[in-house]
């Protein structure tokens, strides 16, 4: 079945290598555009702030599950803290990884 699509797809390829529209990101073109950053990094801030506040209440959930002999609040508690400390590291890099996928070329 690919064997079939492959003229196809060779032919949108070369289409869309061939077309460059010319647009490049530029910090001047919107007016507004330093109170957004300072918005996007105030969130940025905000975010943090709640997965530590949800790393802490896990932790303490996990810690009375485990001291009661409860199972699923002790479960439960050991996701929180894994879930928060995943937000904070995907929170904390946002900007390096938008930054890599916008250089990333798609040919």
């Amino acid at each position: 079945m690919s064997a079939f699509f492959a003229p196809l797809r060779d032919h949108l390829m070369i289409r869309t290598a061939n077309q460059d529209p010319g647009v490049t990101p530029n910090s001047n073109g919107l007016p507004g555009l330093s109170a957004l950053k300072q918005m996007a990094g105030a969130l940025v801030t905000f975010g943090l702030v709640a997965c530590v506040a949800g790393f802490v209440i896990s932790a303490a959930v996990w810690a009375l599950g485990s001291f009661s002999n409860n199972a699923h609040h002790a479960g439960k508690g050991k996701t929180g803290c894994l879930i928060a400390a995943g937000a904070a590291i995907l929170i904390s890099s946002a900007n390096t990884i938008i930054r890599w996928f916008s250089g990333v070329s798609v040919v």
